[in-house]
């Protein structure tokens, strides 16, 4: 009689027991799920109001470069855009999502760049009024000032975002008359292709023939002397030197010829030029010829900035500053460390000549300023003319480091930055090693993997 009663006290104890577990756990998975949603909607605020992201991609082609995001953090007026674009495109499809998207990464920097749908087809007064010629063209407009385009990835929209952010336009003037390199030639020995990258950032350039014209006109932002063949007469050099006097700025473009007759504007700038052509092993060792000097050592200078690229010199000779109270000089490039200046026969063995020959490391390129006329002159003279030429243009960073000599020197240090990177290829390629690692993980490693896996749960399961 009384193990029943216990029995039934006990039956009665697991039984409340058992209810209060229910409830507890009731009590516990509704405490989680209220937790949760609230976790939900607060990460749901949060990502409405932060945006990270990662982009894997080749070349980080889905998110801007830095060069994008400096230029859009210095505009800081509203940036409109506006694209004449049908709902569909014979050859794109969709492609106002494709612009969408595009503009989207931009956005992201800029809340205040806005992008605006016109149907050139639905509205065709509007077009016309915009003077608009296929469809898709963008037009970016920033302070008044518009520009058109065609075609539509970073290198072209941010070279349009740098050309609006220029409070004027620079004119670049060339001089002429002794076979110099020319801005708008085709020639590899010619600078064609940075001309032309000049003028997709906002630069004009003018000739300058001073056995024909009287002086150099006084609203040029900047000359260039790139490389004269012959020697210029003893009155253009004249012309030159009050040019310098008067407080222009001067991109300088040396190579191992003679100086035909711009002695006197070394002279003037307190510069010692170097015979001789630099030498440098490491350029070798890169199977570059050792001709080419390799420019990784620069100086602090705002030309430089966050520049860390290397940049190929070829057939570059030495550009020393003396030292003196008139101009403030600052070495923007070293090179060949572990090289030196060859003074011998290029066509002969080249080796070290401890009597003639000087050793590395070698300056190639100075920068120099002053103040004259009440302002700050600046001038950059570079010991090679070929790495600006377009058969040597696209070595290292040879582009972007010329774009920042013409920014600084026309007074736009604000917008010298690393030019946009180029679309790079989207196909996948793999070599035949890495095809037979991929088959052999994929065909062979994982399924044995799982079947292993498969296996000692079977087993353990039966034992239990």
């Amino acid at each position: 009689m009384a193990s029943g009663y216990t029995g039934s006290i006990h039956k009665i104890v697991m039984t409340e027991v058992s209810k209060n577990f229910r409830l507890h756990n009731r009590v516990q998975r509704n405490i989680f799920v209220i937790l949760f949603v609230c976790l939900v909607f607060l990460l749901g605020c949060l990502a409405a109001q932060y945006r990270m992201q990662w982009d894997i991609s080749q070349n980080g082609r889905n998110s801007l470069s830095e060069a994008s995001i400096e230029i859009l953090q210095k505009m800081q007026e509203p940036v409109h855009v506006t694209a004449y674009a049908t709902e569909q495109h014979a050859q794109f499809g969709d492609i106002r999502k494709i612009i969408s998207d595009f503009i989207a990464l931009y956005q992201r920097v800029k809340p205040d760049l806005t992008l605006t749908f016109i149907d050139p087809v639905a509205q065709p007064q509007l077009a016309q009024a915009a003077n608009i010629q296929v469809n898709g063209e963008v037009i970016v407009s920033f302070n008044q000032k518009i520009e058109h385009l065609t075609a539509i990835n970073e290198q072209l929209f941010t070279n349009a975002l740098m050309r609006l952010a220029r409070t004027e336009s620079k004119v670049i003037m060339e001089l002429s008359g002794h076979g110099e390199r020319k801005l708008d030639g085709y020639a590899n020995y010619d600078l064609g292709e940075f001309g032309r990258q000049l003028r997709n950032n906002g630069f004009g350039n003018r000739l300058l023939n001073l056995a024909i014209d009287r002086d150099i006109p006084a609203n040029v932002d900047l000359l260039l002397i790139a490389s004269p063949q012959t020697d210029l007469l003893p009155g253009e050099v004249e012309k030159l030197l009050e040019y310098i006097d008067s407080g222009g700025n001067l991109l300088w473009l040396i190579d191992q010829e003679p100086l035909h007759g711009l002695l006197p504007l070394a002279e003037k700038l307190h510069l010692t030029l170097t015979p001789g052509i630099v030498i440098d092993p490491q350029a070798q060792a890169l199977k570059a010829p050792k001709t080419f000097a390799l420019g990784a050592i620069y100086g602090q200078h705002p030309i430089i900035g966050q520049f860390d690229y290397i940049t190929v010199f070829p057939f570059a000779r030495q550009v020393l500053i003396n030292e003196n109270e008139e101009w403030h000089g600052v070495s923007l490039v070293e090179a060949a460390p572990d090289g030196w200046i060859e003074t011998g026969d290029l066509e002969a063995e080249i080796t070290f000549d401890q009597t003639t020959d000087i050793f590395g490391p070698i300056n190639i390129a100075v920068a120099l300023t002053r103040v004259a006329q009440d302002r700050e002159q600046r001038i950059v003279v570079v010991g090679s003319g070929h790495f600006l030429a377009n058969a040597y243009l696209g070595n290292g960073g040879n582009l972007d480091f010329g774009i920042n000599l013409i920014n600084w020197l026309a007074g736009d240090e604000e917008l010298i930055a690393v030019q946009p990177r180029a679309t790079l290829d989207n196909s996948l390629v793999f070599s035949e090693a890495q095809l037979t690692a991929i088959a052999v993980v994929s065909l062979i490693l994982l399924p044995s993997l799982f079947f292993i896996g498969g296996t000692l749960i079977w087993w353990r399961r039966r034992r239990s």
